[in-house]
């Protein structure tokens, strides 16, 4: 496979962070060796499937995040086109990208998860939905965005129902202690790395903005708290039909006994591929350099649609029982 295109940037509220990841991402590639072209899709989608097929890949390097990237939608018209592509397929992505179904099947496969509840924002606005402190996020959002913290004699909940615009809310209780990510390869975890933020929580500046967090790895947490974390999630990545590389995030409360406190907040099927990213960080701790991370998500690439040759011995079969 030599030739490569890199989707990058797109419509969702992520868009910067995805310009960012799929510049990093087409330069690693062609440093690796291949033929790159970048597209950057608009509203207009019969104008990108076009694109993509103009640019005639051997493999598509889906680099967008947020909506119509990371949520099942380009993985269907990849799926449609019969062009590989990298991260997971149409299911586990449109899964992952709605929490609570995501949560759904972490609990269904044994792993540890906080309560949650469903609500709208006029019920945000009325009550507490919890007891205080509690964090309020978008159902079907990433990279922090609309997360919010609500502790004791916080008087914003009013406020932020009154302006959000994400859609459904998903609360949970907000898990004190130190904030966890592990990524994984197939069926491999790299490491664990601890995040560490001024910031009230891990947002979106702290992921991408220069120095807005800083990354430990190893993790300074104890063995058994490593060593769970890893295995939590390599299954989190397998209970969703993950494949080539993702990325778990965690909180562990470390007044708890062992791993007693270790909680899985979500998987992000699509992690991001900045110069601050965590997935590259990890990767190269395990000595895996930049391009050669690339040029593997693009040798674990495929799709779930029908091949093409295959279609057009069909259609021949068909026309010559006519």
């Amino acid at each position: 496979m030599s030739r490569v295109t890199v989707l990058l940037g797109g419509l969702s509220s992520e868009r910067e962070v995805s310009l960012s990841s799929g510049r990093e991402i087409a330069a690693a590639l062609r440093e690796a060796g291949f033929e790159v072209t970048t597209i950057d899709p608009g509203a207009d989608l019969g104008a990108l499937v076009a694109g993509i097929a103009a640019s005639r890949p051997d493999v598509v390097f889906n680099a967008l995040h947020g909506r119509f990237g990371e949520d099942g939608a380009i993985q269907g018209v990849l799926d449609w086109m019969g062009i590989p592509y990298t991260h997971s397929g149409l299911r586990a992505s449109a899964v992952a990208m709605d929490k609570a179904a995501a949560k759904a099947a972490f609990a269904a496969a044994g792993l540890p998860v906080a309560p949650h509840r469903l609500i709208g924002a006029a019920e945000l606005a009325e009550a507490d939905p919890l007891p205080l402190p509690y964090v309020v996020k978008p159902v079907r959002e990433g990279s922090s965005v609309g997360v919010h913290i609500l502790r004791e004699h916080d008087n914003r909940r009013a406020e932020i129902a009154a302006s959000w615009c994400w859609g459904e809310i998903i609360a949970e209780p907000f898990i004190p202690g130190k904030e966890l990510t592990v990524a994984v390869m197939e069926d491999r975890a790299l490491a664990v790395t601890e995040i560490a933020t001024g910031h009230a929580f891990y947002d979106y500046d702290a992921k991408y903005a220069d120095g807005g967090s800083r990354h430990t790895i190893p993790a300074p947490v104890p063995e058994i708290v490593r060593d769970r974390a890893m295995e939590v999630a390599v299954a989190a990545h397998a209970a969703l039909g993950c494949r080539g590389v993702s990325r778990a995030d965690f909180r562990w409360d470390d007044t708890r006994p062992g791993a007693e406190g270790l909680v899985l907040l979500e998987v992000n099927t699509q992690p991001g591929m900045t110069p601050t990213s965590l997935v590259p960080e990890q990767a190269a701790y395990r000595g895996i350099a930049f391009p050669e991370l690339c040029a593997w998500m693009v040798r674990q690439a495929r799709h779930d649609g029908a091949r093409h040759d295959g279609l057009d011995r069909t259609a021949r079969g068909l026309r010559d029982a006519a």
